[in-house]
């Protein structure tokens, strides 16, 4: 529920070449609604002034994308690239941000993608905020359905096979982006809350 009457706006920008992280896009604003935040998903090949109006506006950016080569896509890098300006102006200075990947491999180097948007965060001098679960699926009990069944942290990362369909990934990779999302609300609006605190 938001804290006051206060509801964090939060945008997810992702690049998706096949469907699937346009799904994992759609459970991070599941999430992130859930957690009672304003949530608008752009995706980065299409953004129009009005989107990079809202980027700019937003209290947190979520980032997403599909890992080829062992990175991000290259059309989610390109968006990267036109924020160069954004940068070195600050103008996403203390922004919440939090990203989530999705490879064909059951690794796929998602740990380097995940490592390039927190980077990428970085460099605009963001608030990366981590996965926040456990690792999933790593003992005897555990499940391929558990949260974080690929034992991420830094990030959600997602495997979905490359001749599946964007409604057969895994529902487990699902509820992890969905986890994200809601954590990322609810972070944000701790920090709104008190940097709104100290002000008074």
């Amino acid at each position: 529920m938001p804290l006051n009457g206060f509801s964090p706006r939060v945008i997810i920008v992702y690049h998706s070449g096949f469907g699937h992280t346009a799904a994992l896009a759609q459970s991070v604003f599941d999430g992130a609604r859930e957690g009672g935040a304003e949530v608008t998903v752009i995706s980065a090949a299409d953004m129009t002034d009005a989107d990079w109006d809202a980027v700019d506006s937003a209290d947190a950016l979520v980032f997403g994308s599909a890992v080829y080569m062992g990175n991000v896509a290259a059309g989610f890098q390109s968006f990267a690239e036109k924020t160069g300006a954004r940068c070195m102006a600050g103008t996403w200075r203390d922004k919440v941000a939090a990203g989530f990947v999705n490879s064909g491999a059951k690794s796929g180097d998602k740990l380097h993608a995940l490592n390039s948007l927190a980077i990428f965060a970085a460099q605009h001098h963001m608030h990366w905020v981590s996965l926040g679960l456990t690792a999933g699926w790593m003992s005897a009990g555990g499940s391929e359905h558990d949260l974080n069944r690929l034992g991420f942290w830094l990030g959600a990362g997602a495997q979905t096979d490359v001749d599946a369909d964007p409604d057969d990934i895994h529902p487990a990779d699902l509820r992890t982006c969905r986890h994200l999302g809601q954590r990322v609300a609810t972070v944000t609006r701790q920090l709104v809350a008190g940097r709104l605190a100290t002000t008074i």
